[in-house]
């Protein structure tokens, strides 16, 4: 796959000059990206390098010196210490990053989604529209969970996406939205919601072994009718059969602003005896995932396997624990698009599934002006990752 990416990203001449800004809570996913982005083009071979358009294509690293400052009373500004004029200029933002913290008047005060949300602002404020190019890669995206009207209610991600693309940004990277239909707020600039569903087969296969990978053995399964999408893509690229839970609410009462969950009711085949994938996008508390685990387990399914975009387990791990204990899941995976706990990444039930080279994959093709659709569209290698499993090639 590298070979195939390079070769294509070699056919035009990037859009200009590669910047990468990664700010305070997303750090540590930029460093990982800036690497593989500095060893590709080091390594790739071109007759153009030396050319105008090439300038500084080769560097020590693409990652650019901004900041984030606050004064004592927790306002805040934002500083680029380096030249932006001309960059194709991409940012990386994680909101749900809460272990960032900042002084408040003498108070040690945590990053909400807003803190992390308002900085971004801050640095597009401080680009000051000299970048050729804005690109805001946001994994998880601000405010999607408020993608809809249902009563007097404001439309918090639609408004998001409008401020940002009057502020000048040209495209929008997002993960698994909630509701992809959100992009109609923008129809006239870029938005992607990438899957990580490859990322997601191969962490997986890579740990766990003798998986019968057919319909007789497994089977997906979406905890709710909103995530059929996912479980219906995996299911075919698989070709696996897939069932789904309704929730039954109660909307006579509301308990924590939602209506609470009655029952988690059934529809598919049996579920007997066959490993089970269950995939949503994210797990919040976790209560829902567990309880359509345990319904699962009920109905004698065998080892249940847990796919989650992002994994914020807003309640702690202790649940999950009992289950793991309990043999209610087996492994639950999600990616590090987001801020991971170490005590989550010690978990023995736990995979994390590394986004990293993939979005450096994107920022890499994107710089060159190439279509990102076979990165999209990973039904290729998955197949052939599944191939290597069934061969036991895969290392």
């Amino acid at each position: 796959m590298p070979q195939r990416e390079e070769k294509r990203n070699l056919e035009t001449i990037p859009v200009g000059s590669l910047g990468v800004i990664a700010l305070e809570g997303c750090k540590p996913l930029g460093e990982m990206v800036d690497a593989f982005l500095v060893k590709w083009r080091a390594e790739r071979e071109s007759e153009h390098k030396g050319s105008l358009a090439f300038s500084g294509y080769q560097r020590d690293s693409y990652l650019m010196d901004a900041k984030v400052p606050r004064f004592g009373s927790g306002e805040a500004k934002g500083v680029i210490n380096v030249s932006v004029r001309g960059t194709d200029l991409y940012i990386l933002v994680d909101v749900l990053n809460y272990s960032m913290t900042y002084s408040l008047c003498g108070h040690e005060n945590h990053m909400s989604p807003d803190d992390h949300y308002q900085d971004l602002k801050r640095i597009i404020a401080a680009v000051g529209g000299k970048a050729r190019r804005i690109t805001v890669i946001m994994p998880f995206l601000y405010e999607s969970r408020q993608h809809k009207r249902t009563a007097r209610e404001s439309l918090d991600c639609a408004i998001a996406l409008q401020e940002l693309v009057a502020m000048g940004v040209d495209n929008i990277i997002t993960f698994d939205a909630h509701d992809p239909r959100i992009q109609n707020a923008i129809p006239l600039h870029g938005f992607e919601t990438v899957q990580p569903a490859y990322q997601f087969i191969k962490g997986l296969l890579r740990h766990v072994k003798g998986l019968q990978i057919d319909a007789e053995h497994m089977m997906v399964i979406s905890p709710d009718e909103g995530g059929m999408g996912r479980a219906i893509y995996i299911a075919n690229v698989l070709g696996l059969d897939m069932g789904m839970f309704y929730k039954r609410r109660d909307y006579t009462r509301i308990v924590n602003g939602k209506n609470p969950i009655v029952a988690h009711e059934f529809l598919g085949n049996s579920v007997e005896g066959k490993d089970v994938i269950i995939i949503d996008d994210m797990i919040s508390s976790g209560e829902s995932m567990l309880d359509t685990a345990r319904a699962l387990k009920e109905r004698k399914a065998n080892r249940i396997f847990v796919f989650c975009t992002f994994g914020m387990f807003t309640n702690g791990l202790k649940k999950f624990d009992e289950a793991y204990e309990q043999g209610i899941i087996t492994k639950i995976l999600t990616t590090n698009l987001i801020y991971q706990t170490p005590e989550l990444l010690k978990r023995e039930w736990y995979i994390t599934c590394d986004l990293s080279k993939y979005i450096a994959y994107i920022i890499d093709t994107l710089n060159h002006d190439s279509s990102i659709s076979d990165l999209l569209i990973p039904n290729e290698r998955i197949q052939t990752i599944v191939a290597k499993y069934k061969n036991g090639e895969l290392d």
